[in-house]
Formats: C-alpha cells, structure tokens, sequence
C-alpha cells in the first residue's frame, strides 16, 4: 500500500453538507480535500441528463426545492442568486427554491472553489500516529483532521470502531428510500405543476421550473412505504408501476412516454436521531455533519456542515 503526505483536513462526502463545511474552513483559512464517490456535484439535489430525441434533457431527480429559514442560510442563498444559480419556484409553495439551470447547480458553484476528488470512494479511516489514514483504492491518504459527511448508513460502516456513541447515533437514524421517475411526454398533461397522490408521494412537471428546458418532462417520486416495499426492483419495472400509479391516482388517461428511466434513492429521506446539529472531537480530530444529525431538508444539510466548521475553527 503506497501512501500519501500529511495533509490538514479531509472531508468524506462533497453534497450539501460537506460543501458548507469546507466553505466555512476556507473562509477561516483552512483549505480541505474533499472526497466524494459521485461522478459530479449534486448527491442527492443531482440533476441526471438524458438523451430525448437528439435533444439533451435535464432532471431533478432528487431533491425538487428547498426552502430559506435560518439567518445563515440566508445568506448563503443570497450568494447564490448573485450569482445566477438558485430562482423561487412558486409552484412548490411561497418560500420554495430551486437551483438553475438544475438542482445540482448551488452544490456545483460550491464545488468551483474547494479541492474535490470525484469518483473517490473512501473505503476505511483509521487512527494512526496522531492522525487519520484514508484507504482509497488500495492507497493509504494521511490527514490530521477529518470529517465524516456522507448519510447515516455509510458514516456508520466509517466510525465502527472509532465512536462507538457517533456510530450508534448513526445507526438509530436510518433513512427512507425513494424510487424516482423521470418521464418525457409528447402532449401537455392535463395537470397542475406539482400532484401528490399516496403511492405517488410527489411528481412536478420538471420542465415548468425556472431555467429548465421545453417540452413536457415529469419526475415522479414513490412514497417512502412504497419504495420500501420494492426496493429491490428491477428499474425498468419499477419505472413502468410507479408511472401507472402516477395516472391512476392523477385520474388522468395513461400516455405513452418517449422517455422514461427510474432511479433507486436508498438513502433518500433522513429521520434523525435528536442532538447536536454536527459532533466534533478535537482531541481526536474527527467530526461528523449531515442532514441524519439535524433534519431532512437541505438547509439542515448546510446548517450541520457550517455548524461542525465553526467548531472546529473554534
């Protein structure tokens, strides 16, 4: 196993969370490495492209919008409409937000600025010599901090071991599965921007967000209940019963689509576990942010990670 140089601080998982962690350190003087096993920005707020037609169309197939509450987040919101990448979207409710042109697009200006490895899963952490060691790959990465950002499930398999109270709080907040669908019509269905049915929890007319692009594009999102009961589905079936669904509850007469693909969201809703908003142990330099540890929408995501930086600066 070869190794690399001591570095300062690494952060495991590039989504909301760690992004707003390694942006309150570099406004503190200190440049992190973040590692992320996605191919790009987004995690769960990702924007998948397709092919329709000849024509490259985008979905939110995660996260639909998000909302502005905490004075921090504020802020940082007000960033990103300086800078041409978040819209309210009225459709979803008064205080909705969207990213534009996708829902990737906050995360991806976030990442613009930080040191991101993409594609890089971290597959074990150990303690060694006054430090942390990350294995990726059969390579041995050396830090004297790090953060844990990733959903409950996979920041448990990390801490096993290490906190054994971290990895318990970890374990209690297992999250709710989703399966989503993302359809292309050649009509105009005859619905509102947004329905929510029962087996169908949420579908939006993606196409009608700001910044998006023509034509009549959906993305269906299944009930946590149902997605739990076939999680294990093949994803050409499961597109093709939940869109059934969608025009049963809708009560609107089935169209064939010329586009559909469904994605399995394991970790999809978080449930947490009550306690602090991030953990931190600075004798040991490691510490754990996420939307597990605060709540389920993006915002607790951000004020988990700038929570565990301010800690950690301190």
């Amino acid at each position: 196993m070869s190794e690399d140089a001591v570095g300062d601080i690494a952060i495991i998982g590039a989504g909301m969370a760690g992004l707003a962690c390694a942006a309150r350190l570099k406004e503190g003087g200190v440049s992190p490495v973040l590692f992320d096993k996605g191919r790009g920005p987004g995690g769960r707020m990702a924007t998948r492209r397709a092919e329709i037609d000849g024509e490259t169309v985008r979905f939110d197939h995660g996260a639909q919008y998000f909302t502005v509450r905490d004075s921090g987040f504020t802020a940082a919101v007000a960033d990103w409409r300086d800078a041409g990448v978040v819209a309210d979207w009225p459709a979803a409710g008064g205080d909705a937000v969207v990213g534009t042109p996708g829902m990737n697009a906050p995360i991806r200006h976030m990442a613009e600025t930080q040191d991101v490895r993409w594609a890089t899963r971290v597959e074990h952490i150990a303690r060694e010599d006054g430090g942390w060691q990350l294995s990726i790959d059969g390579e041995a990465h050396r830090f004297a901090r790090i953060v844990i950002a990733v959903p409950a499930e996979q920041a448990a398999e990390l801490l096993a071991g290490h906190r054994d109270g971290w990895e318990a709080r970890a374990r209690d907040s297992a999250s709710k599965p989703c399966w989503a669908v993302m359809a292309a019509f050649r009509e105009k269905l005859p619905l509102g921007d947004v329905f929510k049915g029962d087996d169908v929890r949420w579908a939006a007319r993606n196409s009608a967000k700001p910044g998006r692009d023509e034509g009549e594009h959906w993305v269906i999102h299944a009930s946590p209940g149902w997605s739990a009961r076939n999680l294990e589905m093949e994803r050409e079936e499961a597109g093709q019963a939940i869109l059934s669904a969608f025009f049963d509850e809708a009560a609107i007469a089935p169209q064939s689509p010329r586009h559909l693909a469904a994605h399995r969201w394991r970790y999809a809703m978080t449930d947490p576990a009550p306690g602090e908003a991030s953990l931190w142990d600075g004798e040991e330099g490691i510490g754990v942010c996420g939307d597990w540890l605060s709540g389920p929408r993006v915002e607790n995501a951000w004020i988990s990670g700038d929570h565990l930086a301010k800690a950690i600066l301190a």
